[in-house]
């Protein structure tokens, strides 16, 4: 059984502790209806939802055992660049997917990190990836960090910087706020359109080659499918190698992200963790 302890502080008043639990913790309402029979306790007590915390109280919570997914350990190279008991970050290679799916059959994050840990667990990814992307996916090992960190991501208080390369020099900055969505029903390709989701991405340029093509660092400032990639494309800067939105190459295109910042589930500090671009 997972167990988590906390001390009441900087409340004005006292607060119900089911709107503490939501509020404070980050626990979803499926998560609090697990714990809220005999398994939250303030000060050694087991309380119902209706009972109320103040500042100095102990709260106690208590998450039932659940089943592991029946993940393959994979014995396949995966770099870690950060890990404590809460949670684990790696640096996800090019060409590899991040959770096992239907019909493919090549390694992952989820299968590597299985192995890496050495027992059974629940996946939890707190961002994904496309399988051509490259860089940092964020991991919680236990429900409540995830609960946290998917409410903290909900919340934006997580930051990601990407680094593409792009076709084309752009202006030295741009924020490029647009609104995305489906290009048709069922379809995975995203395009600009007025009935979209808002959408902002702001970008800074690093460098140029001599074939005419530049570095970027991107700042995702909303999370959509494919956002770098519609948004660059949005304004006549594709990714190169973009077979979806741009033009399509013997290679893949490359977008990486390089950086992400986030509170941690359980301190609350905050944590920025970095990963090395692909050497290719």
């Amino acid at each position: 059984m997972e167990k988590y302890i906390e001390t009441v502080n900087s409340l004005s008043g006292e607060m119900k502790i089911r709107d503490y639990l939501r509020r404070r913790l980050g626990l979803s309402v499926s998560l609090i209806a697990t714990v809220k029979y005999d398994n939250v306790r303030i000060n050694g007590i087991p309380v119902h939802m209706r009972a109320t915390v103040k500042n100095g109280d102990v709260i106690e919570i208590t998450l039932p055992p659940e089943d592991s997914e029946n993940i393959e350990p994979m014995d396949v190279p995966i770099e870690i660049v950060y890990e404590d008991d809460y949670i684990i970050a790696v640096n996800k290679p090019r060409n590899m997917p991040v959770h096992p799916s239907r019909g493919n059959h090549l390694p992952t994050v989820a299968n590597a990190v299985r192995s890496y840990l050495g027992h059974p667990f629940v996946f939890r990814a707190v961002n994904r990836l496309d399988r051509d992307t490259s860089g940092i996916v964020l991991i919680a090992k236990d429900r409540l960090s995830g609960a946290k960190l998917y409410q903290a991501m909900k919340d934006r208080k997580i930051d990601k910087t990407y680094l593409a390369v792009v076709e084309g020099i752009p202006n030295s900055h741009g924020i490029i706020d647009a609104p995305i969505t489906r290009e048709a029903e069922g379809e995975i390709k995203r395009v600009v359109r007025e009935d979209g989701k808002r959408c902002v991405t702001e970008y800074e340029l690093i460098s140029t080659d001599e074939y005419g093509n530049s570095l970027v660092k991107v700042l995702p400032h909303t999370g959509r499918t494919h956002q770098i990639r519609v948004h660059m494309a949005h304004i006549g800067h594709p990714l190169v190698n973009d077979f979806l939105y741009g033009t399509r190459g013997e290679d893949t295109y490359f977008l990486h992200a390089a950086s992400l910042s986030f509170p941690h589930p359980i301190t609350n500090e905050l944590i920025t963790v970095s990963a090395e671009p692909p050497k290719e």
